[in-house]
């Protein structure tokens, strides 16, 4: 059976649409009929062909994980893989959503693995959900595996979250220092100045200069806006050529502390990938090549690209993550603690853990180091622009004394 969405009308006169499962349009049309609607539009679901599709749908972190925890609930309890699915879909709040889910089950009915059918959304489900999933069918602990999916899944929203939150802050202030500083220098500075140059009197320097640079967003602030705009647009062309993002991720990791910011995240990233794959059964190498596709940095991903090499050549993983300098030296001791005692997962698992706490510690106190250095930057700016406006009004009262 497959899915279609449809759009129809009720007895009533309204539109309603919504998934059903069918083995044809004509079965569709009819189970329409059997629910008193009006077929309007049916239209099978999106990939459902056995190759994944470039516009396949996605689906987000949080949808992702009630899907995945409500799948392995239903798998746990002991309901076949396609009933299990046929469940979720009925639970599931978006149509996309439920449409996708009937797709998927409409493949497993067919006989492929779940793996395999959930490959053709391979924006809904990543390669992790991909290789976590198809060791659990191979091991016999699918729903062990979906459960410990979900738990990860939101795990990595909550820390996108704070990623996101802390990012917010400075962003928002950033944005109302250089909305006053505009509005100062736009239109209270060229109105009070202008009092002092009908008198003739002559202005102190950094008056002049506040006033030429009040003069030019005055006369060319929509071309600078322009300029700007065009800068952003050339950079976001420029950065997909893998060179300038390569030289660019390379200058980061050099920033002080930009590249330890970009460094933590990261690593937080792909410690956290290779300790849920490798639990979830993976092979050591497959897992650290999965999980160096989870890191942005291109730079950090080449170098555990390079560790994974080493991994194959049959060096250990905590000699090679060494030779990176990516990791701190807790994460690597507990990594070959973990090899030498033949409990690797749980060191990963432990390590991943302790990664986060550095990770979320770290956002914390950037974003308490940035309030008052901005706060300052801001005042500064300020009080030069209030110095320029008042020394010529002490200099006209020193006149006329």
């Amino acid at each position: 059976m497959a899915a279609f969405e449809y759009q129809a009308l009720t007895p009533s006169g309204k539109k309603k649409k919504g998934v059903l499962e069918a083995d044809n349009e004509r079965h569709a049309r009819q189970k329409l009929r059997d629910m008193e609607l009006v077929a309007l539009q049916i239209r099978q679901g999106k990939a459902l062909t056995d190759k994944p599709s470039l516009f396949s749908p996605a689906i987000s972190i949080k949808d992702r994980a009630l899907v995945t925890r409500q799948l392995a609930t239903l798998i746990d309890a002991g309901l076949p893989i396609e009933e299990s699915l046929a469940g979720v879909a009925n639970q599931a709040g978006k149509q996309k959503t439920r449409a996708m889910l009937l797709a998927i089950r409409s493949k497993v009915l067919e006989g492929q693995p779940l793996a395999a059918a959930i490959g053709l959304y391979p924006k809904a489900f990543p390669i992790l959900y991909r290789a976590s999933i198809k060791a659990g069918e191979e091991s016999g602990h699918l729903a062990a595996v979906l459960m410990a999916l979900a738990d990860f899944s939101e795990r990595t929203r909550a820390n996108n979250q704070k990623v996101q939150m802390a990012l917010l802050y400075p962003a928002i202030l950033t944005l109302v220092a250089i909305s006053i500083v505009v509005f100062l220098l736009g239109s209270v500075m060229p109105d009070i100045v202008s009092v002092f140059n009908k008198q003739g009197a002559e202005l102190p320097g950094i008056t002049q200069v506040m006033l030429g640079v009040s003069d030019a967003i005055s006369d060319y602030g929509q071309v600078i806006l322009l300029a700007f705009a065009g800068l952003l647009v050339c950079y976001a062309w420029l950065i997909r050529k893998p060179r300038i993002k390569s030289a660019q991720d390379s200058l980061l990791l050099k920033v002080p502390f930009i590249g330890r910011f970009v460094k933590t995240i990261q690593i937080t990233r792909y410690i956290g990938t290779l300790a849920m794959l490798t639990s979830s059964g993976v092979a050591l190498v497959e897992a650290m090549n999965i999980a160096s596709q989870v890191v942005e940095n291109d730079r950090m991903a080449r170098a555990l690209l390079e560790a994974r090499d080493r991994v194959k050549e049959g060096v250990s993983l905590g000699d090679t993550l060494n030779e990176t300098k990516l990791l701190p030296p807790m994460m690597l001791q507990l990594i070959i603690s973990g090899e030498r005692s033949g409990e690797l997962d749980k060191m990963l698992n432990k390590a991943a853990y302790q990664q986060e706490q550095d990770s979320n510690n770290w956002i914390s106190a950037m974003v308490a180091l940035f309030e008052p250095i901005m706060l300052l930057v801001m005042g500064a700016v300020v009080m030069m622009i209030v110095m320029a406006i008042l020394l010529p009004i002490m200099n006209m009262n020193q006149l006329l004394n």
